[in-house]
């Protein structure tokens, strides 16, 4: 076997390769497509509950919470604390 008929049997086996690969990835698009036109997803129904806060603001509870965890972090910790 010389060098022209190594280089054309190697040229073969990328072809071959780079179209198997090629035919994976297109099915694979055809898949994922089909599963996402038979099976959409659900939307979410969000729901408030009575007595919740909406208005995205904490709650002084917790945020008294939070700064006494963060206090006893940062005196465990040694550091000195920003004012």
């Amino acid at each position: 076997m010389d060098i022209s008929q190594a280089l054309a049997m190697a040229a073969n086996i990328m072809l071959l390769g780079m179209v198997c690969v090629f035919s994976f990835l297109g099915m694979l698009v055809i898949a994922v497509n089909l599963v996402a036109k038979f099976c959409p997803e659900e939307a979410a129904i969000a729901t408030v509950k009575p007595g919740t806060n909406t208005n995205n603001q904490v709650s002084e509870s917790v945020v008294a919470a939070i700064s006494a965890a963060v206090h006893q972090y940062r005196s465990s910790r040694g550091k000195p604390q920003d004012k």
